[in-house]
């Protein structure tokens, strides 16, 4: 996974700006290397194939027919040759090519995610000096722990959640508020709106990626970058792998500044953050 990030992370730095093209080229060919092999690399139809085929996909590819089959069909084509490892070879015999689909279709999310930590770390210069230094030692080389940029990855997705809202089912009857549910009642809950409340979390429109240094933050109900329970994404290591990863890359050789949006680095940061309106500088250290 390391080594794919490293040598895919070059796309990011190519030249003087970053913007999310940039990110998702780079991002999508790790992707599609970590999970179906390096033969798979440059398949930017599968890519598209598979964009068309997601639920809110544009066009009426988005329901099963042409861009679902196809991508299935390459992704089968692949995983029938892919290396040991590789994620589609170490799958479920039962669906490997299925569990591919899904893997690549959750780290599609990864680029804009990448971009907006970027961004957060050119707003905040001691973070992000702070953060390279961890970079320099602790990048692919070092074993890929970087406690610190996982931390700032986690704080982005605290502030800008790729789910904004949280679909759950009741267990049991439950009592809420004079109201009688029966067990089965589905539940949105506003998980972009709790994990801002600053009746109950600290600080909660500034980037604070100190906060997720406690243990007992990843379990804390009032933020749920990745959910809780059952409902937690399956794949938040691997996500956070490959975007703290991708960060490190980056801050190693580079110095972060932001074109736009420019962002307060005391004050309250935006409710939203569109990636695609996202513009960065990079110079070299």
């Amino acid at each position: 996974v390391l080594a794919a990030v490293a040598e895919e992370a070059p796309h990011l730095t190519a030249s003087g700006t970053l913007e999310i093209a940039r990110a998702h080229r780079a991002v999508g060919r790790a992707a599609r290397r970590i999970v179906l092999g390096a033969a798979a690399a440059e398949d930017e139809e599968l890519a598209g194939w598979l964009k068309r085929s997601r639920p809110d996909g544009p066009g009426p590819g988005r329901r099963k027919g042409a861009p679902y089959d196809l991508a299935g069909s390459r992704i089968r084509e692949y995983a029938g040759r892919a290396d040991a490892g590789t994620l589609v070879a170490r799958a479920d015999a039962a669906d490997p090519a299925g569990q591919a689909r899904q893997w690549l279709l959750a780290m599609q999310s990864l680029p804009a995610t990448l971009l907006r930590t970027l961004l957060l770390l050119g707003a905040h210069p001691a973070e992000q000096e702070a953060a390279a230094a961890e970079a320099a030692t602790g990048g692919a080389a070092g074993g890929g722990e970087l406690p610190r940029l996982r931390a700032c990855v986690r704080e982005s997705l605290r502030l800008f959640p790729v789910v904004p809202e949280l679909l759950r089912v009741t267990r049991a009857e439950t009592d809420w508020r004079g109201v009688r549910c029966p067990a089965g009642t589905s539940v949105l809950l506003p998980a972009a709106f709790h994990q801002r409340d600053p009746e109950r979390v600290p600080a909660a429109h500034v980037f604070v990626p100190g906060r997720w240094k406690n243990p007992a933050a990843d379990h804390d109900t009032r933020m749920a970058p990745f959910g809780h329970g059952g409902g937690r994404c399956p794949g938040d290591e691997l996500g956070l792998l490959v975007t703290a990863a991708f960060c490190a890359e980056v801050l190693q050789d580079h110095r972060i500044g932001v074109i736009r949006p420019l962002l307060d680095p005391v004050g309250p940061l935006p409710a939203t953050l569109d990636a695609n309106g996202i513009r960065l500088t990079l110079t070299r250290r």
